[in-house]
């Protein structure tokens, strides 16, 4: 009888440490498909941008634009519904350092693929190209061509190329302006204290195309630039070859065009064909 009772007992220990040990398996295995558990409910953490009409902006009914809706499909792919999503702003500055650190699994906020920012973190894609362009008010004739931006005020926004590879290149004698977010240099075009916005011709025109800023805006339509935009991932991360997958997928579905059309369709914009996995233009 004695023996029966050790026996009884043993097996009671034995059963907890088998369900400590499966609840262990549960959180692992959460962790190597890219996302975090807690309470038994799986989420993953994406960064986008919060303030790019057409391309990523957290509104009062949520958050809408083509990365967001890229963003979606991929995280579908991999496993979540949307409202297993954390949506985190990715600044253009602080991009690098969020997948560095592991803040995200990975951000899809009009990030342009570079060989410097390679260095730190990997992309999958690319999924868009889109171009460097300029946004200046409709009522302004003075600029017809990059060179005309000499002696303007030009803004951009902490962390982005554009503004830099306009005086580098094109007009040397701008006078940068270098703002938080591409809203802070829109108020000041609108009131003139900027007299040019330079970013992708996408971002732009997402811009023009709200309804309080029609007819006060208009595209440079210059193409000044290729913009191959990509999906960052830490240096590394098994994610990149998942998510060229879902891309893939996309575009074949034809769930793509469909974001495409969505997104910016409205103010007319005239996109490339989707690129090809790998195919960076220079």
């Amino acid at each position: 009888m004695k023996l029966r009772k050790v026996t009884a007992a043993s097996a009671a220990v034995l059963a907890l440490a088998l369900a400590a040990t499966a609840c262990g398996s549960s959180n692992d295995n959460d962790k190597d498909s890219g996302g975090s558990s807690s309470g038994g409910s799986k989420k993953i953490t994406v960064g986008i941008k919060f303030d790019q009409p057409g391309i990523g902006q957290k509104t009062p009914q949520g958050y809408a634009g083509f990365d967001v809706d890229v963003a979606t499909y991929i995280a579908k792919k991999l496993g979540y519904s949307a409202d297993q999503i954390e949506w985190k702003e990715s600044k253009s500055a602080d991009r690098e350092t969020m997948l560095q650190r592991g803040d995200v699994e990975f951000i899809a906020a009009s990030y342009s693929i570079t060989p410097e920012r390679q260095k730190s973190v990997d992309f999958a894609g690319p999924y868009l190209l889109a171009h460097q362009d300029v946004l200046v008010r409709a009522d302004d004739s003075s600029i017809k061509s990059p060179s005309d931006l000499n002696s303007k005020k030009l803004c951009s926004v902490t962390g982005s190329t554009s503004a830099q590879n306009v005086k580098d290149k094109l007009a040397p004698k701008a006078n940068l302006q270098v703002y938080p977010t591409y809203s802070a240099c829109l108020t000041g075009l609108q009131s003139g204290a900027i007299d040019a916005l330079t970013t992708d011709d996408s971002i732009l025109a997402g811009y023009a195309s709200q309804s309080q800023f029609k007819g006060k805006f208009k595209l440079g339509g210059f193409k000044m630039t290729n913009e191959n935009y990509g999906i960052g991932v830490k240096k590394g991360s098994a994610l990149k070859a998942k998510i060229n997958t879902a891309l893939e997928s996309m575009v074949s579905d034809g769930s793509w065009q469909k974001a495409v059309d969505k997104n910016f369709g409205p103010a007319g914009y005239k996109n490339e064909a989707a690129p090809k996995i790998g195919d960076i233009k220079s």
